[in-house]
């Protein structure tokens, strides 16, 4: 009997617990918090799943060029919603400074285009590149490395094989201090008038050196005083090297005043420009002015490998991440 009530009780209780509004109230704020919840995240996906596109860049390839020959491509921008959704799920609200992009690569690059001479980077990319010819001038070189050191910029050196040969610890100096190291000929000749054999062993020879006094494999092959024909082009190709001109010339060699080498180049310094100099006494006096001068401008100064690299430069907090 006393097992028959307390089972009656229970059910009871049951029974009421049940059928009690306030139960009901509660269970059905509990379903209500969780249906919210996952609306307002439905939602928010939705919402970056859509405005993505207003955000987001086309890739451009690299493309041959009536003027420049070749222009190099520049990836572009996409937004990565997965990981965007989860840096604004905690507030529940789309904000775009919260935006996580991903870099999209052209489906045509450099390499896939015929071996021609580059002149600049790509016109949207906010870097210039200084490239710096080496046959002479070694009583300017380590006043400019120190320039360059100080502000924390990386420059293509092309050098010489016959001053890499008779100034090896200059030519290291150079190497270990960062900056990227070109092929500039090994006697500095008229590359537009030697035999196919003899642009072949300027270019060899050079590539030996300094391979040997720096332990650099180089990239880029810069013709003397620019002169250079298709097969320049075609024989530094096959020695898995690029051949680089310039946009910007510094005219150092003229002698200018520092302000008349700065106002030359800020003149005509463009995205994507390759900047000619030498180590001479005008650059060297001008350098500090002319890096400072081109910051401003909100330009980057890199290697002539990071210029002509496809790789997108992005200058705001919700794209670097």
């Amino acid at each position: 009997m006393r097992k028959f009530v307390l089972i009656s009780v229970l059910l009871i209780a049951a029974w009421i617990m049940v059928n009690n509004p306030f139960s009901h109230t509660y269970v059905s704020g509990l379903k209500t918090g969780a249906l919210e919840v996952a609306g307002n995240k439905n939602s928010l996906m939705s919402e970056i799943e859509l405005k993505a596109k207003e955000y987001e860049i086309e890739p451009s390839d690299a493309r041959k060029d009536p003027v420049w020959k070749v222009v190099p491509g520049y990836n572009g921008l996409k937004v990565d919603i997965k990981k965007s959704f989860n840096k604004m799920e905690k507030e529940g609200e789309f904000d775009p400074e919260k935006l996580v992009f991903k870099q999209v690569p052209p489906q045509v690059h450099l390499n896939d285009l015929p071996p021609s001479a580059i002149y600049k980077g790509h016109p949207e990319k906010p870097m210039v590149s200084f490239i710096i010819n080496v046959a002479w001038g070694n009583e300017y070189l380590t006043g400019m490395l120190a320039t360059l050191k100080k502000h924390n910029v990386t420059a293509s050196f092309f050098l010489e094989g016959r001053w890499v040969k008779n100034n090896p610890g200059m030519a290291k100096m150079i190497a270990d201090a960062g900056h990227e190291i070109g092929n500039h000929s090994f006697t500095h000749p008229n590359m537009k008038q030697l035999s196919a054999a003899k642009i072949n062993e300027e270019i060899t020879r050079t590539n030996e050196v300094i391979e040997a006094v720096t332990s650099v494999k180089s990239k880029w092959f810069a013709p003397p005083s620019g002169y250079y024909k298709d097969e320049v082009v075609e024989i530094a190709a096959a020695h898995q090297l690029g051949t680089v001109m310039w946009s910007v010339d510094t005219i150092d060699w003229q002698k200018p005043t520092p302000d008349r080498l700065i106002n030359r180049v800020m003149g005509k310094v463009h995205n994507g420009a390759m900047i000619l100099m030498h180590p001479t006494e005008s650059t060297a006096a001008s350098l500090d002015q002319l890096i400072t001068q081109i910051k401003a401008k909100n330009l980057q100064i890199g290697t002539v490998s990071s210029l002509l690299s496809e790789n997108r430069i992005v200058t705001t907090k919700k794209m670097k991440e």
